[in-house]
Parts: C-alpha cells; structure tokens; sequence
C-alpha cells in the first residue's frame, strides 16, 4: 500500500496522458480533441513535476531556517513545467480560436462532417 501511495503522482500522470490520447484518436468533437491535446499536456506537466519531486526536501528558496541547499529539490522541472504551462495556455486559447473559426465557416464541430478534414 505505501508504494502505492508514493507514486500515486506517477499513476495519474500515466491516466491523464491516456485519457487524453483516448480522446484524441476517438473522439470526432473538435472540443473534445482539443481538451484531449489539454489532457495530454497537463499530464506530462504532472509527470515532469512528480520526477523533481525528493520526499523530505523542501523548496529551492533560501531562507534564514532553511539554508543547506543539499535539502532542496532541484528548481530546473519547477522551472519547466512553468514555462510548459503558459505554453499550453497559449496553444489552448490558440485551438479554440480555430476552432471557433472552423464553427463559423462550417456551422459544425464534427471532424468526420468537415470536407477538407476527412480520412
């Protein structure tokens, strides 16, 4: 039960990417492949964050109490995983903007019902 507990991060990483590549491959919902592509993102960010992660560390901040940087975690996933999610933020404003462009031109959000995207 405790290793269980200790990689529960790992586990939901893992459910979040399959999810999302699920919804992906099978869904035929623009929204739903864009919140598939969201899925994906979050997940890996979780995974990244769950890798930096050293139980019984603290935060890279040097204060008076904490000051012996070998009990800190390493900042640079920290560092990652924020630049990665104002990416994904831009690239899922960006998504949906197309897609409301594709709504407008095509009055539908099916895949399989837009021409030009058809298999």
């Amino acid at each position: 039960m405790n290793f269980l507990l200790e990689d529960i991060y790992y586990w939901a990483a893992f459910l979040l990417i399959v999810v999302g590549i699920y919804a992906v491959f099978r869904k035929s919902n623009i929204i739903k492949v864009i919140m598939g592509l969201t899925l994906i993102d979050n997940g890996v960010n979780l995974f990244l964050v769950a890798v930096g992660f050293i139980k019984g560390h603290t935060a890279p901040i040097i204060t008076k109490s904490v000051n012996d940087v070998s009990l800190m975690v390493d900042p640079i996933p920290q560092a990652l995983v924020l630049t990665a999610i104002v990416i994904g933020l831009s690239v899922l404003a960006l998504a949906l903007g197309i897609a409301v462009k594709i709504f407008s031109h095509y009055k539908t959000l099916n895949l399989n019902k837009i021409k030009g995207l058809k298999w």
